[in-house]
């Protein structure tokens, strides 16, 4: 989706080589107050007739210089010594756009007190009103809808200020363009409406705000996604939420071959996954195909392995929610599920990086030196997945239940092998759960032999 974004300010672009580029473009005592700002400079430069409205770097103003560094008492003098209000740079940004934008309330007030236009559009079409809405105070855009602004102007991408609000997560500005008549389900040219917007946002209110406008939660974008899935691609549960009892497809699986039910899994959102337990979703409904086409090139990569079907339960187990695996099984989950590459429940979270979770995996099916299809055991997982936060906490448990590290894979390699042949970190850690019996006998000889006093 593309997001509105703020052009590349231009304005104090040449700064950055120290000002002396600056200097030898505009050779003018006003223009290099602003630029230390420096108000006394500027006041001084004025009472000696310096130009206000002159064109500095990239055609900005001076005016617009003294809202870059957002300093309003400079603003204030320049507009009482004369400054137009409504010049635009070469982008047709003008000082009132570009005070949206940066956010400082008193600018933005002091700019529509001296009638800034606020129909003046840059040129990709985004009027003032669009950008407040984004980055601005709510009171300029309620102000400037009381004069007129039109609430529902799109920009050149097909883009309106209720979009441009929703995309920041702007609530009130939401609220305030709604009650002015903004369309809740207008579509941008990419094929996204403001709820689409405000679920990229993960602000969940902005999402509620628009549902409760009227926003169309069966709406489908771009390759025919719908709002529940964006949401659930976003990690935003929230809103994930607010769209189920609103008509969601729990059956459907996104391009990732996932129902709702999974998504919900692997982030181990327990509000989420109740909703969707209490609304139908089958607790043993397995992932399908993906249909996300990898590009590749030679010796640059390949596509990843096809991940066999899967239930959501070992999903959650692989992402280390004890809590969701427990309202899974009580929803009737099978906790006996092996999938076609072998994993069951205790090697999926050997992958989950909790401690928690794999101890309560294993009070569920406690066989712990069970093997995949490759034949590696949950210690050989854990040894491969590196160093982690509860990696020593892991072993322990792998040990307490009897795991041993002496199995070997398809491959040939033991877990004990791959824990000394691997990351010296690892393998300390390994070594003072599962400590080198051969080495320990030698050092058992080695006392033997010294001589006793």
């Amino acid at each position: 989706m593309h997001d509105p974004v703020r052009p590349v300010i231009v304005l104090f672009a040449l700064l950055a080589w120290g000002g002396t580029v600056q200097a030898r473009t505009v050779d003018d005592g006003l223009a290099r107050a602003i630029q230390a700002n420096d108000l006394v400079g500027a006041q001084t430069a004025l009472t000696q007739h310096a130009n206000p409205n002159q064109r500095l770097a990239f055609s900005a103003t001076p005016l617009a210089w003294a809202v870059n560094i957002q300093n309003p008492a400079m603003v204030a003098t320049l507009l009482a010594g004369g400054a137009t209000a409504n010049d635009g740079d070469q982008d047709g940004v003008t000082p009132l756009s570009l005070a949206c934008e940066l956010g400082d309330a008193g600018i933005v007030t002091q700019l529509l007190d001296a009638h800034a236009d606020i129909r003046a559009a840059r040129a990709d079409g985004a009027t003032p009103l669009a950008i407040c809405a984004r980055y601005g105070p709510a009171d300029a855009v309620a102000r400037m809808l009381a004069i007129g602004a039109p609430a529902d102007r799109p920009d050149s991408r097909g883009q309106t200020p209720l979009m441009w609000a929703a995309a920041s997560g702007r609530t009130e500005a939401i609220t305030l363009l709604l009650k002015a008549g903004a369309n809740p389900n207008r579509v941008s040219k990419g094929g996204f409406t403001p709820l689409f917007f405000a679920i990229k946002s993960g602000v969940v209110p902005a999402s509620e705000a628009l549902l409760a406008a009227g926003a169309d939660s069966r709406y489908r974008g771009p390759e025919n996604s719908s709002a529940i899935q964006l949401a659930l691609y976003q990690k935003n549960y929230g809103a994930a939420a607010l769209l189920v009892p609103r008509g969601a497809d729990l059956a459907e699986r996104d391009r990732t071959g996932e129902q709702p039910l999974h998504s919900a899994a692997a982030g181990g959102d327990a509000r989420l996954i109740s909703l969707l337990l209490a609304k139908g979703a089958d607790p043993n409904g397995l992932t399908g195909s993906s249909r996300i086409k990898w590009v590749t090139e030679a010796n640059f990569g390949q596509p990843p392995p096809p991940i066999p079907p899967t239930p959501p339960l070992l999903i959650a187990a692989a992402n280390g929610h004890e809590t969701a695996m427990k309202l899974l099984l009580a929803a009737g989950a099978d906790p006996r599920f092996v999938a076609v590459d072998g994993t069951n429940v205790v090697l999926a979270a050997a992958r989950g990086g909790s401690a928690a979770t794999l101890d309560y995996a294993l009070g569920l099916a406690p066989d712990v030196n069970v093997a995949n299809a490759s034949g590696m055991t949950p210690l050989h997982l854990l040894i491969g997945g590196g160093v982690q936060l509860e990696l020593e906490g892991m072993l322990r448990i792998l040990a307490a239940h009897g795991a041993r590290t002496d199995i070997q894979s398809k491959s040939g390699a033991t877990a004990a092998q791959m824990a000394d042949n691997g990351l010296a970190e690892v393998k300390q850690i390994f070594r003072s759960v599962f400590p080198d019996k051969t080495a320990v006998q030698m050092a058992g000889a080695t006392l033997q032999t010294v001589p006793q006093n």
